[in-house]
């Protein structure tokens, strides 16, 4: 395709998601510029502009009208946001919300507790299946488990919370391989590719004995809001109780924990 043919499909993209978000905005209240000018004041409306750049405003005078401010306030406000890279804009394609907002949802995600909302479900994931449960997180390379409930069974599995796993071995790696990057250091071989294709088509992952001999686990993915990955859910114990054969049978558990986790970040 040409580039006059790529900017023209890029804009017809651009304008039918700003019609969408018209919509969507038409329902919000106007900010009207006799706000007080005060901290909050001001702080009104720099969040009543973003609004309107969410709902589709793409120009100093469709924000204009869409917020109910002066000429004037408008144009400091856009210009201050940008300053911070919370607005910026297109050439050709007018104003959008700002990268910094990126960094911004994804500080938020990660102080989201995670680990104090999941706990309820973890208990119960480990009555239900009489198994261990884990949650983890991923940190490049490696997976982190964040909290643990242990089974009351004799044989059982035990993963210390804290500890450092590698994402190349276990059904919990291959959840945050299937939604997230590879690694940078470890080579993912043909096998692995083929189990991570799996694990994206039916949503949860099994593993025999990759890790540690003769121990087994089913996991299943957690997602925030925006439908980023976070987290992931697991069920381990011994290979003998939790088998290839019998991963089938506590899946359906397993994700639905994790939609209970995830309805709890809603």
């Amino acid at each position: 395709m040409s580039e006059s043919g790529d900017r023209a499909e890029i804009e017809s993209r651009w304008a039918l998601r700003a019609r969408d978000r018209e919509r969507v905005a038409g329902h919000r209240p106007a900010v009207t510029d006799p706000a007080p000018d005060t901290p909050v004041g001001v702080i009104d409306r720099a969040v009543s502009v973003l609004n309107a750049v969410e709902g589709g405003a793409r120009t100093l005078g469709a924000i204009r009208q869409a917020t109910g401010l002066t000429r004037s306030t408008t144009h400091r406000l856009v210009a201050s946001l940008e300053d911070h890279g919370l607005l910026f804009r297109v050439g050709g394609l007018g104003y959008a919300l700002g990268p910094r907002l990126l960094g911004l949802a994804s500080a938020a995600m990660r102080e989201l507790p995670l680990r104090e909302l999941a706990r309820p479900t973890l208990e119960r994931l480990a009555r239900t299946t009489g198994e261990s449960t884990q949650l983890f997180v991923r940190d490049g390379d490696r997976r982190i488990c964040v909290d643990t409930v242990e089974s009351d069974q004799e044989l059982r599995t035990i993963v210390d919370v804290g500890a450092s796993l590698p994402l190349t071995k276990g059904s919990a790696g291959k959840v945050f391989l299937a939604w997230g990057p590879p690694p940078r250091e470890e080579p993912i071989d043909e096998r692995l590719d083929r189990q991570i294709g799996t694990t994206a088509r039916r949503g949860w992952a099994d593993s025999v004995g990759e890790r540690e001999a003769g121990v087994a686990s089913v996991s299943a993915p957690i997602f925030g809001p925006a439908g980023d990955l976070l987290a992931a859910i697991s069920v381990s114990g011994p290979a003998s109780r939790l088998g290839a054969f019998r991963a089938k049978t506590y899946a359906p558990a397993v994700v639905e924990a994790a939609h209970e986790v995830e309805a709890s970040l809603r």
